[in-house]
């Protein structure tokens, strides 16, 4: 038995939200010793100039305000997305606005983009070692926002050259009016500012920019996303952000209102994976997140188009050793099925 699987059971006597105020506490203590990290030649790659040891990565909401990136480098993942992280600090929603589905292995949240806003969050990162891994910046608009584009390059003129690439998060569900800049016209905007911000730093290239879309698109709005991320020459998109969903679950907090992540976000997640592939013809490099919780479900988001792939619900229920797990049995599929490198299996089933 694993040490998280002793802990588990007084986690889960706390909420969900004091849970994850114990485990950054500890983090931040040193009380998680670090290991190795995992290092494969099958499953490293360079992608936007950067080497990625593996492909699984912790998604952005962890590690909200960029104090444990480092610690959790050392669990075993290739990067860390940290962040969301907006202009000025805010409390985020009324609480309680974390609920754990235990039945559905799957949690909803309505945080809000809660965060102590961009002068601690630079702090942060200001003295980070760039060598000690891969951390990657998730940016947002405050609640009270008059003008969220602009929000949005705030944070990136303020960051730029103390993360590795920008994550454009525009899909939560939590702060409203935000997914309204997924629509055509907002994007276009947007992405041109941002773009723009990047061509005019004084850095040696332009920083990766990458957008995070929701996985309730419609066929017509994964189109648009699709057209205007090439034009403007986005490096990446993240597929996807929690759901408005509910089919299928079985917990009596199902209809708690927020944003669904884990288990049962899996299909709908690679689903809209495999069509944006589709629709960039495997010519921007995609991150697969939404219910990852094992190798074959990893395999399965790089056999729809993943390059890499992101986690963060399923260490509620399965803790940090999970990381470890989920590369080991990653690897052995792919030398299972006859590749060297993990870069091999991308797009597998579209071909």
């Amino acid at each position: 038995m694993s040490l998280y699987e002793l802990v588990r059971p007084l986690l889960f006597m706390l909420t969900p939200e004091q849970a994850h105020s114990v485990a950054i506490f500890a983090l931040k203590c040193g009380l998680l010793p670090g290991k190795s990290p995992v290092i494969s030649g099958s499953l490293s790659q360079n992608l936007w100039g950067l080497d990625f040891l593996n492909p699984v990565g912790l998604a952005a909401g962890f590690d909200k305000n960029a104090e444990v990136y480092q610690a959790m480098l050392e669990q075993g993942f290739g990067f860390v997305e940290t962040g969301t992280v907006t202009p000025l600090a805010q409390p985020g929603n009324e609480k309680p606005r974390i609920f754990r589905l235990t039945e559905d292995n799957a949690v909803i949240n309505r945080l809000g983009f809660n965060n102590k806003g961009l002068d601690y969050y630079f702090s942060m990162l200001q003295n980070r070692n760039s060598e000690n891994g891969i951390v990657g910046a998730n940016l947002g608009a405050n609640k009270l926002s008059e003008d969220p584009i602009n929000d949005y390059v705030i944070g990136l003129k303020r960051l730029l050259g103390f993360a590795d690439y920008f994550t454009i998060n525009i899909s939560s569900p939590n702060t409203p009016g935000l997914r309204a800049l997924q629509g055509r016209e907002t994007l276009d905007e947007l992405l041109t500012k941002l773009k723009a911000v990047g061509r005019e730093a004084i850095l040696q290239k332009e920083p990766p920019l990458i957008l995070k879309i929701a996985p309730d698109l419609r066929s017509d709005e994964c189109e648009d996303v699709a057209e205007i991320i090439m034009k403007h020459e986005m490096d990446g998109l993240v597929v996807s952000n929690t759901t408005l969903s509910r089919d299928g679950l079985k917990s009596s907090k199902m209809n708690e209102a927020g944003g669904l992540s884990g288990e049962p976000l899996f299909e709908l997640s690679t689903k809209i994976l495999s069509r944006m592939y589709s629709l960039t013809e495997g010519k921007i490099p995609l991150i697969g997140v939404g219910g990852i919780s094992s190798g074959a479900d990893a395999y399965a988001k790089i056999r729809a188009g993943a390059s890499l792939v992101q986690l963060y619900s399923a260490l509620v229920y399965y803790g940090p050793g999970l990381v470890r797990k989920i590369n080991n049995e990653l690897e052995l599929l792919l030398k299972k099925d006859g590749f060297g490198n993990v870069t091999e299996a991308i797009g597998l089933d579209h071909k």
